[in-house]
């Protein structure tokens, strides 16, 4: 099974569930997305987000392909980019973390260990870019997919609460904690086969 993560964007925005690209529930704030789905434009207002935040801030999100086919997706970014945060009761987002926005994994690909990847790749690319954790707000009473993480697929996933409530807590996961198990095992493989290097293929022209 080949899968790969790549970073999202408005090439590959279609690849995203129809339900999701056409949401901005984190994206604009209550009152200017209520104005949006009235008028008619969230896609537009979700492409026109996605751009300005890859400008400004770089990537914002990650695609997940299992041979090829787009099975899930995670988004993130810095509070300040995310003006549905403040609506929260635990809010705001520590001022070293990036947000934990929303992710998917289609339901026939879900308990594959996909969730974990894709958090130990938010965490590399964060930490390369200079930010200690990343937060997210969860939601206590999940039922059904959301744009707000279950709390027990966070705490799952290596999350910890920072700030409890009943419905909506804050959990923040410390960006090095969450990649030195798997760079443990890594360095363990490397000892243990002698950390054989490949040699690289190459090609004919």
């Amino acid at each position: 099974m080949g899968r790969r993560l790549v970073p999202l964007t408005l090439d590959n925005l279609p690849d995203l569930p129809k339900r999701c690209r056409t949401c901005v529930f984190w994206e604009l704030d209550p009152v200017s997305g209520e104005a949006a789905a009235k008028a008619g434009t969230p896609e537009l207002e979700k492409e026109a987000w996605i751009s300005a935040v890859l400008l400004d801030w770089g990537s914002c999100g990650r695609v997940v392909y299992v041979d090829e086919v787009p099975v899930g997706y995670v988004m993130y970014a810095p509070p300040a980019y995310v003006p549905r945060s403040l609506a929260f009761p635990t809010s705001p987002v520590s001022s070293d973390a990036v947000q934990l926005m929303t992710a998917w994994i289609t339901p026939g690909y879900q308990g594959q260990g996909l969730g974990r990847v894709m958090v130990q790749t938010v965490a590399k690319d964060l930490l390369r870019r200079g930010f200690k954790a990343v937060e997210a707000f969860g939601d206590a009473r999940w039922k059904e997919p959301a744009c707000v993480l279950p709390v027990d697929h966070l705490l799952s996933v290596g999350f910890k609460t920072v700030r409890p409530h009943p419905v909506h807590p804050r959990l923040r996961l410390e960006l090095r904690s969450s990649l030195s198990w798997k760079e443990d095992v890594e360095m363990a493989l490397d000892r243990l086969l002698g950390a054989v290097q490949k040699e690289p293929v190459l090609r004919p022209l």
